[in-house]
């Protein structure tokens, strides 16, 4: 199996840490309450736990990368400049549909408060504007 790479190692440090400092925290959480309630603070510990199954997952989906990935020319050690040349990916170019598409969630959040006419009208307009998200490469001047 080939090497880890840096980027899995510091998050899997990350993890393990987190793993260690979660439940030390909802015990010393609990010795400094007043013994009621049987537990820890449950705000800090479930945004630890958050934290920890977020590292975890951010791990395992690089360390899944890094299996299917060939060696990068910054993971030599003896490599030169020229060996990163070329294409690197494709780049969008701009694009409006992300404005429009959080003009609509703005227009379903005020449709939660000042009426559901208005959530409903904000996702039929939301539906537009995801869907020319999605679809923006087929059509127009970016097309491929």
């Amino acid at each position: 199996m080939k090497a880890l790479r840096s980027e899995v190692w510091i998050f899997l440090i990350c993890t393990i840490f987190f793993v260690l400092v979660t439940p030390a925290y909802w015990f010393v959480t609990a010795a400094a309450g007043d013994g009621e309630g049987g537990g820890g603070e449950w705000t800090g510990t479930s945004a630890l736990v958050m934290t920890t199954l977020l590292a975890a997952m951010v791990t395992w989906y690089l360390w899944f990368q890094a299996r299917k990935l060939d060696e990068r020319p910054e993971d030599i050690k003896d490599a030169e400049i020229s060996d990163g040349a070329g294409e690197q990916g494709f780049f969008p170019p701009y694009s409006w549909w992300p404005l429009w598409a959080a003009l609509t969630f703005g227009v379903c959040v005020m449709g939660v408060i000042f009426g559901w006419w208005l959530f409903m009208i904000g996702c039929g307009l939301g539906i537009l504007a995801l869907s020319g998200w999605v679809f923006e490469y087929y059509r127009g001047v970016h097309a491929h």
